[in-house]
């Protein structure tokens, strides 16, 4: 599986990388057509996207199992087939009882700046290895160090385990004399929830807040409202709503939905700190994003969003073109942020 795995996406990348017709993003938005040549372009382009939105139902069915172990399992494999780099260094680290990862490159980089990464998998899957399809290429990206933690998973663990262990590993970062704002947040799905949850967390209690948060593909919402559950049921590779179902059960049975730091989305987010959101056009959870986006505006926070065409839930994971421009993307706003 590991061979035809890696033949099967560098192929698709490879394909994608090298035409001279892809469409490039920018912003999120597709250039304009206007001639004919531009219409056999964006349909060869179309071709090729499903083609990878294919190949990614493929390696999604390969890794989900209704055995929670063998997908855990499977998500650190595939972690690991996809993060084999010389370039990047991985270093465990103990944070009271927790693992932890620091992610770096091979090579004299920035240590004031320091990013904290919360791995998805919707609260009962995903680890720090299977994140390093993502931290590699943040630390690679920004040349900055990235901590990633293995925060309890649930049905073993349900909310508030994971706010509570990222608390701890922000805990751990100021202890090692980092302040608040030495700090970017990043999350991808369910740790773009717990990276809001954080951030609320520490609001609540009237602590400094990070610098900047970055959020790729984020469940923002439990409840499940957003429009796109329905839109995009068909085209997302990824994600369906009976999966969501399931993930919500384990996490937050019991609790209520709307509780910010289950749904952030529902939050006061008044004083948040600079944000970054990266959604896929062709995921269920665009609406969990473009609503998070509009509360952002409406409550003054500094906010961007990017919705990528054709690109499925946390896209960043791939080896693809619009993957390699989203991290650039990423690297920019910390950039930004960190002047």
């Amino acid at each position: 599986m590991e061979t035809e795995l890696k033949r099967d996406m560098k192929t698709e990348a490879r394909a994608e990388a090298e035409s001279p017709s892809a469409i490039e993003i920018e912003a999120g938005v597709e250039n304009g057509i206007k001639t004919g040549k531009d219409i056999e372009e964006a349909d060869s382009m179309d071709k090729r996207r499903q083609g990878l939105m294919n190949l990614i139902r493929r390696v999604h069915g390969m890794v989900e199992n209704t055995d929670i172990e063998k997908h855990r399992q499977s998500q650190d494999h595939i972690g690991t087939i996809l993060s084999n780099t010389k370039a990047i260094e991985y270093r465990e680290v103990d944070i009271s009882g927790m693992y932890g990862e620091w992610v770096g490159v091979n090579r004299a980089h920035m240590k004031k700046y320091v990013l904290l990464h919360c791995h998805g998998g919707g609260y009962s899957t995903g680890s720090s290895l299977y994140a390093r399809t993502l931290t590699s290429k943040l630390a690679e990206s920004t040349s900055m160090d990235v901590l990633c933690f293995d925060y309890r998973l649930a049905p073993e663990h349900p909310y508030p385990a994971a706010l509570e262990d990222a608390m701890q590993a922000w805990n751990y970062l100021m202890l090692l004399g980092y302040g608040a704002r030495d700090v970017i947040v990043t999350g991808d799905s369910a740790g773009g929830n717990l990276a809001l949850a954080l951030t609320l967390k520490l609001k609540e209690e009237k602590r400094l807040l990070p610098r900047g948060i970055i959020l790729m593909s984020p469940w923002t919402d439990l409840t499940s409202s957003g429009k796109s559950f329905q839109t995009k049921a068909e085209a997302d590779p990824v994600l369906n709503c009976a999966y969501i179902d399931r993930m919500v059960h384990a996490y937050a049975e019991g609790h209520d939905l709307t509780d910010s730091l289950i749904s952030p989305l529902f939050g006061d987010f008044e004083g948040f700190p600079p944000t970054y959101i990266q959604v896929g056009e062709n995921e269920i959870l665009l609406s969990d994003a473009l609503r998070l986006h509009r509360t952002f505006i409406e409550k003054n926070v500094p906010v961007k969003i990017d919705i990528y065409p054709g690109m499925w839930h946390v896209f960043q994971m791939s080896p693809v073109k619009a993957a390699r421009a989203a991290m650039d993307k990423n690297a920019e706003f910390i950039f930004d942020v960190c002047r």
